[in-house]
């Protein structure tokens, strides 16, 4: 490559580098952030969801008191309980219908 070449797209680089924040800050913004959650949301959340999670929260709640003692061994009781019982309660019990 020449040197003209060489130094166009070391320009275009450090021009992407700049200007690549810019834009997607830009995006961000644009985007809107609508609170409304339509009805039909807010339905299979109620219907299906939740139901499906008071199922993980039970069954996660069944595996972490079986794994206890080889969490127990290993060291990572509260990581254990966090992602087999906080985690599912919380999506389940915590969260505002209709939001996933």
């Amino acid at each position: 490559m020449n040197k003209i070449g060489k130094r166009s797209v070391i320009l275009l680089l450090i021009a992407a580098m700049i200007f690549i924040p810019f834009g997607t800050s830009a995006i961000a913004q644009s985007k809107n952030m609508d609170n409304d959650v339509s009805g039909e949301a807010m339905a299979a959340d109620f219907l299906v969801i939740r139901p499906l999670g008071i199922v993980a929260s039970v069954l996660g709640t069944a595996v972490f008191i079986v794994s206890l003692p080889f969490s127990a061994l290993g060291g990572n009781t509260k990581t254990a309980c966090r992602k087999l019982v906080q985690d599912p309660a919380k999506f389940t019990f915590t969260r505002p219908l209709g939001e996933f």
